[in-house]
Parts: C-alpha cells; structure tokens; sequence
C-alpha cells in the first residue's frame, strides 16, 4: 500500500502486477520497445492494477516522454468572439474543439499580440507566446505571408485554415474547394438560360477570393457564356447580366435590396447566387442558391493534420468539398427579360 496522500508511481503499479517498470510505461504508451514483446497475460495484469487503484500517469513525465505539452494553440488574425463575426468563425471552432477533446489536447488562444490602430494582427511580437504550444491552427480569410514565412523557416508546426500560397516553400492546410463549386454553379445557371453572366468582388488578395473568381471564369469558358467582372454592384443593373455571382453573402443582400427598390423581383427578374457564408454582418432571411463551406469539418480537419504533422512531418495540404445548395434565388431566364 501506498502513504495516504502519496501519489501512486509505475514502481507502484509494477510491483502489484509483479512486473517491471518498463512493463508499466510500455502497457501505458501501447508500444513495444526493441525486441521486447508483452504477453496478453502481462498486459492485463498491468491494466488490473491500474483500475484497481485509479493510477494516473504523471502528466509532466509523459510530456517529457513525448517530448510535447498536448496543447494546441490557435491564433486568429480577425477577432472571433463579437456578435458580428460569431456566426462565421463559430463552426471552424465547434471543429477544432471537437478534435482536440478526442485527441486528449488542450486548446489555447493567442490574443496577446497587440493591434495598433490600422495595422493587423501577427503572431511574432514582443510578446509572443506562440512556442507555448506543441503547433499551431491559424484562422483568418487572410493570413502574413511574413509570418506564414517566418514559421516555415524556425520550423514551427502548424496548419492554416483555409488554402494559402506558397511563403517561402509549401504551406500545410486544409481548405475549401471552391473552384469546382462556383463550376457548377455556372453550368446550372448555363442550363437554366443565362448567357450573359456578372461576378461582384475583388476576385484578388485573399486566396479564397482568387479561387472563386477562378471557378467562376473557368466556368463561363467552359459553357461559352459572356462573362462580366465588377469590384463592385456599380452598373450592374445597366450591364444586361441575367444572373449575379456575389463573392461576399452581404453583397448579394445589398444587391437583392436594390433590385427591389428598382421594382424588379429576384429571380423572375435577376437571378442572384451567394458564393458563400456571411463573413460580414448581414441580416436576411433569402434563401441563396450557392454552396455550404464545410467550415465545422475544416476546423476538425485542420487539428487532425496538425496532430500528423506533429508525429510524423510533412506538409498536408488537403481540400474539403463544398456542397451545393438549391435555394430560390436561380431560375430560368424569364422570356421578357
């Protein structure tokens, strides 16, 4: 029997099981060492005592052991938690959490990086606790090339949430897969009689942008229909497009409120197809044709890789599939259109 108080040891446990302690500490970590082969007895007998008395392997002596704290950070380069951004951010969170739980790691947050008013948030600072971590899951639409390049280089492990260039060598991340799903959102709006298509937004800077836009132009060229491009809603109802691809879910509210105030109904009138969930504020109850972002299993997706990399390197780097959704906002060309 162990002191009252005492903390049990893999002595403790050995000595019941009438084993070694290198026994305890194989049973414990699931592995054998060199040529050394546990009996099914063995293990049971090993396991009995640990059930018996409740042990707990020393939390600090594993980190040891595996060389790791089992803790995850995650850094946001936007702010996450106001009202505004929560229910964009909240899946890839609801994820990260899930697969962090199961995989028996603690989550940490990165909020010590100081803003100045006009500049953007960076992991590396004066204050940077960033080495806290075993790795890292990056969240934001964009992210520093310097800093993508800065963790490269010193060799921090991390995974990106969302498909990032190159910053000096390849990148680890999980994304979504937006090209094949603005493609086919084209070859609907194609099939259904719109020959004279609009794109509202940037198309540039962040990664996700370029890969709508790209969808989008490979789309028309793939159906031969006319293609516009507009930074902005600006001339979009004097231009003749038929059906509108909004980049941003808040544009294509805007863009269905001034066609109403034109008197012109959506989609009798013009069609209109939201590439995405809301990143900024908006209130609305359309339901949008376009396409769910499977934000919940990227945030999964993004801790799982970030545990291969840890255990085994390389630089994953996978697409999610995003599915698509009917809605009542694309109909067939109208004949008086």
């Amino acid at each position: 029997m162990t002191a009252p108080g005492r903390r049990l040891t893999q002595q403790d446990i050995a000595r019941m099981a009438g084993v070694s302690q290198t026994t305890v500490s194989l049973v414990l970590n699931g592995r054998a060492e060199g040529e050394v082969r546990i009996s099914p007895e063995t293990r049971d007998r090993v396991l009995q005592a640990i059930r018996e008395t409740g042990y707990v392997a020393d939390p600090a002596a594993r980190r040891l052991v595996e060389r790791r704290n089992r803790i995850y950070g995650v850094f946001t380069y936007e702010a996450v938690f106001p009202a505004e951004s929560a229910d964009f951010y909240h899946p890839f969170l609801v994820g990260i959490e899930e697969c962090a739980e199961e995989a028996g790691c603690d989550l940490l947050l990165f909020t010590s990086a100081k803003v100045e008013q006009g500049e953007r948030r960076r992991i590396f600072s004066a204050e940077s606790r960033i080495r806290l971590a075993d790795g890292c899951v990056l969240l934001g639409r964009t992210i520093d090339r310097e800093d993508l390049s800065r963790l490269l280089s010193e060799g921090i492990p991390f995974v990106s949430v969302g498909r990032r260039d190159d910053a000096g060598g390849p990148v680890p991340y999980v994304g979504a897969d937006y090209p094949p799903a603005v493609r086919a959102l084209v070859e609907r709006a194609a099939a259904l009689g719109h020959r004279r298509m609009a794109y509202v937004g940037a198309g540039q800077g962040p990664e996700s942008y370029a890969d709508r836009l790209r969808g989008f132009t490979e789309g028309v060229a793939a159906t031969g229909v006319e293609r516009l491009h507009l930074t902005t809603a600006d001339g979009l109802f004097d231009c003749g497009a038929t059906v509108v691809f909004a980049e941003e879910s808040a544009d294509g509210v805007a863009i269905a409120e001034a066609a109403k105030a034109r008197g012109l109904d959506v989609p009798r009138d013009l069609s209109i197809v939201a590439l995405g969930a809301p990143t900024r504020p908006v209130s609305t109850d359309i339901d949008f044709a376009g396409f769910r972002i499977p934000r919940r299993e990227m945030g999964r997706r993004a801790v799982e890789l970030l545990t291969r990399v840890l255990e085994r390197g390389g630089i994953p780097q996978e697409l999610l599939v995003c599915e698509l959704i009917e809605g009542s906002t694309l109909a067939p060309v109208h004949e008086e259109r």
